[in-house]
């Protein structure tokens, strides 16, 4: 299975601004991983618009968790910025032109290791994966003082 770009992106996000003790911009964020400010710029609006980070226009502006790192979890992250799990053509039923759907069991051996997938990452918040901040904070170069 393999996670899009922008659910990869929307994951560093979260970790940036959850190791960050203050507001954080989406420059900062775009220079950090080295990915287009308007990929940023995307990934931000939906995790605003979903309610996990507040971002603030202006000359104090930017970006802040809404929520306390132990209440995302990360399975429900992914689920949110993924817009299908069709791994494979029989899980997407408007289109599903398999001659052997009827009676092939791929279809539920898939199901069952997607369950399996997200039984594991619904284990996870994004404070499990930034319990090591001053490691991050040093890898990611975060300052906490605005420069």
């Amino acid at each position: 299975m393999r996670l899009k770009k922008y659910t990869d992106f929307a994951l560093r996000v979260l970790i940036y601004t959850g190791t960050s003790e203050r507001k954080v911009s989406i420059k900062e964020i775009s220079d950090t991983f080295y990915i287009s400010t308007e990929h940023i710029r995307k990934v931000v609006h939906q995790l605003s618009v979903e309610g996990y980070i507040n971002t603030t226009r202006g000359r104090n502006g930017g970006i802040l968790l809404m929520k306390d790192p132990d209440e995302i979890n990360i399975g429900e992250v992914i689920r949110l910025m993924e817009n299908d799990f069709y791994l494979v053509e029989c899980f997407d039923g408007e289109h599903n032109q398999c001659v052997i759907t009827p009676a092939c069991k791929l279809r539920s051996v898939v199901g069952e290791a997607m369950r399996a997938f997200f039984e594991v990452l619904n284990q996870y918040t994004l404070a499990d994966l930034i319990v090591n901040k001053d490691d991050l904070r040093t890898l990611m170069d975060i300052k906490e003082e605005q420069s």
